[in-house]
């Protein structure tokens, strides 16, 4: 029997594949996590028009991926650029749907129909509009200063984007349809300041995202016109202020 020589084992990391896998385009570099995280992302939407649970860890898994791309000084990205407001918004958006799977969860295991929706949208009253908009306007001041002390690639445009992006997660996850309307005010700012850095596959998502996201509204309208009864007779689950 001959004996075997030493054997010299390949490692493969397969989370360093990931963070370093790029895609070449027209000479530029993107990488193919800023690509799957998108992806994740606009199934995550596709999965919040339609009310389901399920969309909250999908886009968890697109945020983690995300926040890499975001923080490119530190995880090597072609931009090598630290946009503070954009991978900050992926820790925000993890935390936060946290909160909103759980809400869809609870919301889901009440709905006595088939379909085991994770929210009944409605409309958010006159005093939650009004605090949305006081929240919209002193967050994003708030958080320029915050981005401008940090280094951060556009700060009052990255403010924008991070206090838009947590209202309109938590509108989500309240089940209020203004949260559709939230996501336009984004991405109208979203886009060009992605294109400028260079990161043009969230640009392209975020222009998908835009027309998705006036579809998502019209969805919602029609739904909250077709179930009005089943709208008012909503159990209220223990937490929220009012039926959603």
């Amino acid at each position: 029997m001959r004996s075997r020589g030493p054997l010299v084992a390949h490692q493969v990391d397969p989370l360093s594949t990931l963070l370093d896998a790029e895609l070449h385009i027209a000479g530029s570099a993107i990488l193919w996590r800023e690509v799957i995280g998108n992806g994740f992302g606009l199934a995550a939407a596709v999965g919040g028009m339609r009310r389901r649970v399920w969309a909250w860890p999908v886009g968890i898994a697109g945020n983690a991926l995300l926040f890499t791309v975001f923080v490119g000084g530190v995880f090597n990205t072609p931009q090598q650029l630290n946009m503070a407001g954009q991978a900050g918004r992926q820790l925000m958006f993890i935390a936060v749907s946290v909160f909103g799977w759980w809400q869809w969860h609870r919301h889901a295991r009440l709905d006595t129909g088939l379909e085991h929706r994770g929210v009944v949208p409605r409309w958010a009253t006159a005093r939650e509009r009004w605090l949305l908009v006081a929240a919209m306007l002193l967050g994003t001041a708030g958080f320029a200063q915050l981005f401008a002390w940090i280094g951060s690639y556009g700060p009052w445009a990255e403010a924008w984007i991070f206090t838009g992006s947590v209202l309109a997660t938590y509108g989500m996850a309240r089940g209020l349809a203004e949260f559709w309307l939230i996501w336009i005010a984004v991405d109208i700012v979203g886009v060009p300041l992605l294109l400028k850095a260079g990161y043009y596959p969230s640009a392209t998502l975020y222009l998908i995202y835009a027309g998705f996201v006036a579809w998502g509204f019209a969805v919602w309208v029609r739904t909250m016109r077709t179930e009005p009864a089943r709208t008012a007779s909503a159990p209220v689950a223990a937490g929220q202020g009012a039926p959603d």
